[in-house]
């Protein structure tokens, strides 16, 4: 009887399948090689989801019920049979147990479950982003004011600032002009943030970084409470208190007379 050996070849598609020797060269090969090394460094293809009915390939399971009832272990067949008795799906959550567990649910409502989950977590996230204010030593009150407004918003956002201070020919000479005004905007903002790194020079700049009191999820939280309560207040018109103290019209014409 001829036995022809399988040997791994390089599909460009699905990445490694396997093939008869006689098929595969050495280059071929060589390539085959290199490719299943790469798929394996970045988890190839295969699949993060559980494998499910048909796919499932071990002679017995250990069976969990719809409700979350221990079953046992039960043929793989007669886990199926039950599957299709309840109209649900074959699930394996453990495939590493010994022997795997394997979970009677509606697989579709499940992985829909787990993403509105996911999406929900990645919503409530929070990330701690520094933003940067650049100023001069000799700002115009006008433009301080200006910037300094930006640093107060960053803040309520629940965002870090870096502020940077550059030093222009002479200036360099000065740095005290620079750590004074690192001083004052750090007063002007204090009831929203604090100094996490104090004012140090760096160079031609001197650079200071300031926190904010409330955290990222609470400032993420008022933001969103306030959106909704503008689209409340957009949804419903004038309130009825404002309505109910507006004074009503005098009539006016033939109506006054009559």
């Amino acid at each position: 009887m001829l036995q022809i050996h399988v040997e791994p070849r390089l599909c460009p598609v699905r990445g490694i399948f396997h093939v008869p020797a006689r098929l595969v060269t050495p280059k071929r090969r060589y390539a085959a090689v290199r490719q299943a090394v790469a798929w394996c460094y970045r988890g190839g293809s295969i699949s993060a989801e559980p494998r499910i009915n048909d796919r499932i390939r071990v002679p017995e399971v250990r069976l969990v019920g719809p409700s979350g009832e221990q079953v046992g272990i039960v043929p793989l067949a007669k886990a199926l049979e039950l599957a299709q008795e309840y109209d649900l799906d074959l699930v394996e959550v453990a495939a590493n147990a010994r022997p795997p567990v394997c979970k009677l649910m509606d697989y579709g409502k499940f992985k829909y479950e787990s993403a509105m989950k996911a999406r929900e977590a990645r919503k409530n996230q929070a990330h701690t982003v520094i933003k940067e204010m650049k100023l001069r030593p000799k700002i115009d009150p006008h433009d301080y004011d200006t910037k300094k407004g930006h640093v107060v918003r960053f803040l309520k956002q629940g965002d870090k600032v870096k502020i940077t201070i550059m030093f222009r020919g002479r200036e360099q000479s000065r740095p005290e002009l620079g750590f004074r005004l690192l001083q004052r905007l750090a007063s002007d903002v204090e009831d929203l943030g604090f100094i996490e790194s104090n004012p140090k020079q760096d160079g031609r700049n001197m650079i200071m970084v300031l926190g904010p009191h409330k955290k990222k999820t609470e400032a993420m939280a008022e933001a969103r409470e306030a959106q909704a309560a503008r689209k409340a207040e957009r949804q419903g018109g004038v309130p009825a208190d404002e309505s109910a103290e507006a004074p009503a019209e005098e009539p006016t014409g033939e109506h006054a007379q009559a």
